[in-house]
């Protein structure tokens, strides 16, 4: 009797054993495996900065639904502070950028109070958002963007909300609290946001404060977060301690990591923790960030890989800063039609994340046509061997691989003020030779056939995207 009660507990521990080392390489499986394409989808920074709302979101969700999502663009992002009640109420200035601190005290103590739970975790402001009433966090919301065959993300900030460390809260599941595990140095501190203390991945239940973060969001159905402030200057320890609370979580979370420009010389350790990484300073709808582009893509083209992204940031194209924010005036994009085709060419070219800034339900229906092009989404999707072939001052060539077929992607980029010329010449890629048939991906036409090499007129800033299919 004795050895078959002792053989039962046996078996249950070793079942258990079993099931906590295969869970744990489901969960880290799953890590590895939530973008084997560049992440596609909507966020709402370029359009409302920290002011969004329940309402206005779940229009822009729907409007997804409608225009994009059958097109592969999945994801919708509430972006920035949307666990503050009133961001930048307190301080209405007339500045081009959006206030994005809290009052503080001559202690540094916080004045303005964000929604927080017992733990220190942040919540969604109920006044913005309704639903997350009686603790529902963003529950309801990501059920209703499921419900809509779509993906839910957040953006959160990295760290321990000050808030959290002048009550001393507890963080959950531990003896520790907040004051255990806060950096308060000067130098550990964001630059542009006050609302947080840094996190010493040294002090006993700084894990365990990242895992409850990634614990709630996943019971939400977060399905993608945003971790900003982390990858420049790069907080190496933090970036691993939310990596390691995604795989203990268990749920599938894409995780990508701002603001750029990531060091390059980090490039392996984000290919180990993260999906996608910010290798640009926040991109706005200027010819001059655009043309920085070209080298930032390029620099960080050998890393491109399945699961792993380089992102070059979001497209501020169409309608940005609907209500005077983040960045004022309220306007259309500034980019010329010339150069939204260079800024979309030159995205899916490189393979970057394709995340749309713009307001979806007033953006010009020209903009919102350009998203749905499916064979220019399919090179950014689906293409290999990216890389830039030439640049001087005035041009641009990228090159990639279509692995279903015998074909070539070719990106033509003028970089001159005025029309010209651009011819490729097959020998820059060696190997390339021979005839070919050439279709333009952005007119979805055939156009004619070449011989070793390819020329084309691109108007002023603009860019060409063809297929060159050779013969076996």
């Amino acid at each position: 009797m004795k050895n078959s009660v002792l053989v039962k507990i046996f078996s249950v521990l070793l079942l258990g054993l079993f099931c906590n080392l295969y869970g744990q390489s489901m969960s880290k499986s799953s890590f590895k495996d939530v973008a084997p394409t560049p992440p596609m989808g909507w966020n709402s920074y370029d359009s409302y900065g920290s002011t969004i709302n329940e309402s206005q979101f779940k229009a822009e969700a729907k409007s997804m639904k409608a225009n994009l999502l059958k097109y592969g663009w999945k994801y919708a992002v509430i972006d920035y502070l949307w666990f503050n009640p009133d961001p930048g109420g307190w301080k209405k200035a007339d500045s081009k950028y959006e206030v994005q601190n809290i009052r503080l005290d001559k202690n540094g103590r916080p004045i303005d109070t964000l929604a927080m739970d017992k733990y220190g975790r942040l919540l969604p402001a109920v006044n913005r958002f309704p639903s997350a009433a009686d603790g529902a966090g963003f529950k309801k919301i990501a059920a209703y963007v499921h419900s809509l065959g779509l993906k839910f993300g957040i953006h959160v900030m990295r760290g321990i909300p000050r808030q959290a460390y002048w009550d001393n809260t507890s963080i959950k599941g531990t003896s520790y609290t907040a004051r255990d595990i806060a950096d308060t140095a000067s130098a550990d501190l964001c630059k542009w946001n006050n609302n947080m203390y840094g996190v010493n991945p040294q002090k006993p239940g700084a894990q365990a404060y990242y895992n409850s973060l990634l614990d709630l969001y996943a019971s939400w159905g977060v399905d993608f977060i945003k971790v900003d402030d982390i990858a420049r200057p790069y907080h190496k320890g933090e970036i691993e301690m939310v990596h390691k609370a995604i795989v203990h979580c268990g749920r599938p979370i894409v995780l990508s990591l701002s603001p750029g420009e990531a060091p390059l010389s980090e490039a392996q350790n984000l290919i180990e923790n993260a999906n996608m990484w910010r290798i640009s300073d926040d991109m706005w709808d200027s010819w001059k960030s655009l043309k920085h582009a070209f080298i930032l893509l390029n620099k960080w083209s050998p890393y491109i890989q399945r699961n792993h992204w380089p992102d070059a940031d979001m497209l501020p194209i169409g309608h940005l800063s609907v209500n005077n924010h983040p960045v004022a005036p309220a306007r259309m994009s500034n980019f010329t039609k010339e150069e939204t085709y260079t800024l979309l060419t030159l995205w899916s070219i490189a393979r970057s994340p394709l995340i749309m800034g713009g307001d979806l339900l007033t953006s010009p229906e020209w903009v919102i046509k350009l998203l749905q092009n499916d064979e220019v989404i399919k090179v950014d999707q689906h293409s290999t061997d990216n890389h830039q072939v030439y640049k001087d001052a005035d041009k641009a060539i990228w090159i990639a691989k279509d692995p279903a077929a015998n074909a070539r992607y070719v990106a033509l980029f003028n970089l001159k003020d005025e029309p010209q010329m651009i011819d490729f010449k097959f020998d820059l890629v060696p190997g390339l030779k021979g005839s070919c048939k050439v279709r333009d991906l952005w007119k979805q036409e055939d156009i004619g056939s070449a011989k070793n090499h390819f020329n084309i007129v691109i108007g002023p800033h603009g860019a060409g995207l063809f297929e060159m299919i050779f013969k076996k």
